[in-house]
């Protein structure tokens, strides 16, 4: 492969990539995809829908406190306020795109409901059918768009930097490698939940974006923060499908074998409480030896194919007859809160680097997104990077230095999983970490560094430093929330330790 130049490169093509390449019009970038276009990303996958508030009785006012108190005291309240500002303008981005969002009887956008919202403000495409749907027309127009290069089956390997700036990335393909100078570098690779042994995210998802960026010098905030759908279907499929919110949103019940209610049992715990909240409690009643159901029976019933045809069509593959059977279920590794910290137009701290989509941090989630609140933090800040770059004078730096991280072994990445599974997933404790660290440690030292164990060694290092519960991260040792709520922020030091640091965005966070 031969080297480009190019003024923007994107380093991914889910919805924050390809959104952000089509706003980018008329300036020329390009887009890097590992995978065949719109269907290897994590976005083709998303079942729920996009959050805004469209309804009479709703408000983005309404919309962004949902947001504050989804996020456990580390929501950036300004950046709650743009996103439920700007999700009505970016939903009709995507209704000029042609995407066919669900409609009710007099035309009007129908809105569901999901967990943690005060009101009904999901916009759906055929119950479960969003992401796919969204990014199906997003390829097809940046298929057509001339000013976008697109490289499909390549993706980056490590960013070209000198600790202050990055000045694009070493690539490799079918082809070989090549490198790519950019003047500015945009990463959108999705999340981390590859890392875990049960996962709704593509495998590939192992925090790439993470590890470039760290060793790259750029600071990452709140890693510990990890989302658990605690509706995975429960099969032995890997990656595990998802049993949508928006069943509960519809009616279903959380049930055991008898058919009794498993959210009862828990004080202050309904079957749409917050999705922290449902996870601990599926995983502790799995600890303790039983299963636990979605009981879809009378909520859905015989409208299942129909409402939900992509449930619909994972449990009948394994011989789950949604209709007539309740649904095994179980916490899956979903999403990512932290990632590389970000200001309000998605600038990272190096010069010439930037971050969009889950493998951001832009203080929206705080220690627990909001159902649903993804998709549209993916659109509002590819729109704000977009027009931040679209009419700049983009600078050309000397290129700088690619360190080539090796390619993990299959037995050490299954092992990886394991461990992370059960030490640093829905409840946490300070052996556990401890002795995760020690792992990867080591394993990093035999590898020669592989990206996934340094994006793992990112989670659990804040992890282990968080010592109290709050949102998405659970100590079992520190089973409370402290009395003042603080993000976190770190840096990999000269000495390869992760370094705690200043927020380096003070004035926007």
């Amino acid at each position: 492969m031969s080297d480009i130049r190019s003024d923007i490169l994107i380093i991914g093509a889910g919805l924050a990539g390809l959104f952000l390449a089509l706003r980018l019009a008329p300036r020329r970038c390009v887009v890097l995809s590992p995978g065949p276009l719109g269907y290897a990303a994590s976005s083709a996958w998303a079942q729920g829908g996009i959050a805004a508030a469209l309804g009479a009785d709703d408000s983005p006012e309404l919309h962004a406190k949902d947001t504050e108190l989804a996020g456990a005291g580390l929501v950036d309240p300004n950046v709650a306020d743009l996103l439920a500002r700007e999700a009505s303008a970016r939903i009709q981005d995507l209704v000029d795109l042609g995407v066919p969002f669900d409609r009710d009887a007099t035309g009007h956008l129908s809105l569901g409901l999901e967990a943690a919202h005060s009101r009904a403000r999901i916009v759906h495409v055929t119950g479960d059918l969003a992401g796919k749907a969204i990014m199906s027309n997003l390829a097809a127009a940046v298929r057509a768009a001339p000013h976008i290069k697109l490289l499909e089956g390549v993706r980056a390997v490590s960013l070209l930097s000198d600790d202050e700036r990055v000045s694009g990335a070493l690539t490799r393909g079918a082809d070989g490698e090549g490198v790519i100078h950019a003047a500015e570098t945009v990463l959108a690779t999705g999340g981390v939940g590859g890392l875990y042994q049960v996962t709704t995210n593509p495998k590939e998802a192992r925090g790439v974006a993470l590890a470039q960026a760290v060793r790259a010098g750029a600071v990452v905030a709140d890693t510990e923060f990890v989302q658990f759908h605690p509706t995975a279907i429960d099969i032995g499929v890997d990656p595990a499908p998802l049993a949508t919110e928006a069943l509960r949103g519809r009616g279903a019940r959380l049930i055991d074998e008898h058919g009794d209610s498993v959210m009862a049992r828990y004080q202050a715990a309904t079957d749409m409480a917050s999705r922290d909240i449902v996870a601990r409690v599926i995983d502790a009643e799995r600890s303790a030896g039983r299963k636990v159901l979605l009981d879809c029976r009378q909520a859905i019933g015989e409208r299942f194919a129909e409402q939900f045809p992509t449930v619909f069509g994972a449990c009948m593959a394994v011989g789950i007859d949604p209709r007539l059977q309740p649904i095994p279920v179980a916490p899956a590794a979903h999403y990512h809160m932290g990632g590389v910290a970000v200001d309000e137009w998605g600038r990272s701290s190096l010069l010439g680097l930037a971050a969009c989509g889950e493998c951001s941090s832009t203080g929206a989630h705080g220690a627990n997104r909001l159902a649903s609140n993804s998709l549209l933090e993916s659109l509002v800040y590819a729109e704000r990077i977009a027009e931040r770059l679209r009419e700049d004078t983009l600078i050309f730096a000397a290129p700088g230095e690619a360190k080539r991280p090796p390619v993990l072994d299959s037995a050490t990445l299954n092992e990886l999983r394991q461990r992370m599974s059960r030490h640093c997933a829905v409840v946490r404790h300070e052996s556990g970490l401890k002795a995760l660290l020690d792992w990867l440690y080591d394993a990093e030292a035999r590898s020669g560094g592989a990206s996934a164990l340094l994006a793992a060694r990112v989670l659990v290092v804040a992890a282990l430093a968080r010592r109290e519960s709050r949102g998405g991260h659970y100590r079992a040792d520190y089973p409370h929330a402290a009395s003042q709520a603080v993000r976190s922020y770190y840096r990999l030091g000269s000495d390869n330790h992760l370094d705690v640091v200043p927020n380096p965005f003070p004035r926007h966070h």
